[in-house]
């Protein structure tokens, strides 16, 4: 009796092992995950945030590994509290045409709890190669991702938008925070 309780214990131990070890697919929680953008321009910085961005990471919780990693955000959703200058912004990325903005990492350098993700960015109806700079905290069944990148408005081919005829910043700066949570 004894020998087949342990042998039982045994194979369930090494069976949620095994399942602790596998890579998993996860989505990041809505409640808990913003991407937020600021423009520059000589008189004044915008930002706009959008709770309706997608994160999904392939990691391995074992190992506190990020395997992949890819992104998605409706750029309609984005929300600086000003609906004139949220609707201009949309004119002037050309929302209708091109309403999504998508990133999909290509390799991924794990140095500590630092990430450099390469990837390619579609934004605009034009695909860049970037690299995201993420920093990455395990908190037992939980990851917690912070990073972000630039991006040129120009390479993007989007015209910079001016007041008083002075052109913004060329570069957006984006800025990303994500939780991941799994049983």
């Amino acid at each position: 009796m004894k020998k087949s309780l342990l042998w039982a214990f045994s194979l369930i131990t090494a069976a949620c092992m095994a399942a602790v070890a596998q890579p998993r697919q996860v989505e990041a929680m809505k409640d808990s995950s913003v991407v937020t953008y600021r423009m520059v321009h000589p008189l004044h910085e915008i930002e706009a945030k959008s709770k309706e961005v997608i994160y999904r990471v392939r990691i391995n919780p074992a190992e506190r590994q990020v395997l992949s990693v890819a992104a998605e955000v409706d750029v309609t959703t984005f929300d600086s509290g000003n609906s004139n200058r949220d609707s201009h912004a949309m004119e002037v990325i050309d929302a209708i045409t091109y309403p999504d903005a998508v990133f999909t990492g290509t390799s991924i350098t794990q140095q500590g709890d630092s990430l450099h993700v390469a990837g390619k960015l579609t934004f605009h109806g034009v695909t860049k190669e970037i690299v995201v700079v993420l920093r990455q905290e395990w908190n037992g069944n939980t990851l917690h991702v912070t990073g972000g990148w630039d991006v040129s408005l120009t390479a993007f081919k989007i015209e910079r938008p001016s007041l008083l005829m002075i052109p913004v910043e060329d570069n957006l700066h984006f800025s990303l925070a994500a939780v991941f949570a799994w049983q």
